[in-house]
């Protein structure tokens, strides 16, 4: 049980430590187009996030897969620019009610996060034989937090939407607009050529 929580906790804290921004940052721009009557659909969007993170993070776990951080952290950034885009190429749409479900981006660049935390991971299971265990504990942190972060960004905005009148669309607009001007940042901070 002690191991549950710890990697559990570190599955938690590895989302939720405002240094490392990025992911919380992603987690915006997947769920910002969503009302919280969708919630169901958001629910999926993070689970396949989940499912692709822990993909890469198992296989780079048991040795099948290695790519360059440098590549994978420039990646990162660049998953949250283009969905922020693809919000902003949308919200139109998406302010409508047509769903920008989003699913792809979900599922592929969880992988690509997967791969910047696949080294860490590897040194915190360090040469354990059971690497399974740890890896479905720490996902299940990644998951609570991911549920905690878009609940609070489907509450916030429902109450810039209806108590301060913003309209949806509006609200895509801007709050994807910011954070690709934090994504660009990361990005010329990250270059790797």
């Amino acid at each position: 049980m002690n191991d549950f929580i710890l990697y559990f906790k570190m599955g938690l804290f590895h989302v939720l430590d405002l240094n490392a921004y990025d992911h919380i940052l992603f987690l915006i721009v997947l769920a910002v187009v969503y009302q919280f009557k969708q919630w169901k659909k958001v629910l999926w969007l993070i689970t396949l996030f989940t499912i692709g993170h822990s993909i890469t993070l198992a296989l780079s776990a048991y040795n099948i897969l290695k790519v360059r951080a440098d590549l994978v952290e420039f990646l990162i950034p660049l998953t949250i620019f283009i969905t922020g885009l693809m919000n902003v190429l949308t919200a139109r749409k998406a302010s409508v009610g047509k769903d920008n479900q989003n699913l792809f981006f979900a599922l592929f660049f969880g992988l690509i996060h997967g791969l910047g935390f696949s080294n860490y991971f590897k040194m915190m299971i360090g040469k354990s034989e059971s690497k399974l265990m740890p890896l479905l504990e720490f996902a299940l942190g990644v998951e609570a937090a991911q549920v905690i972060i878009v609940l609070l960004i489907l509450l916030v905005g429902g109450v810039v939407q209806s108590v301060f009148g913003v309209n949806r669309r509006d609200w895509i607009l801007v709050v994807s607009s910011i954070v690709i001007g934090f994504a660009i940042q990361m990005m010329l901070n990250r270059v790797f050529w």
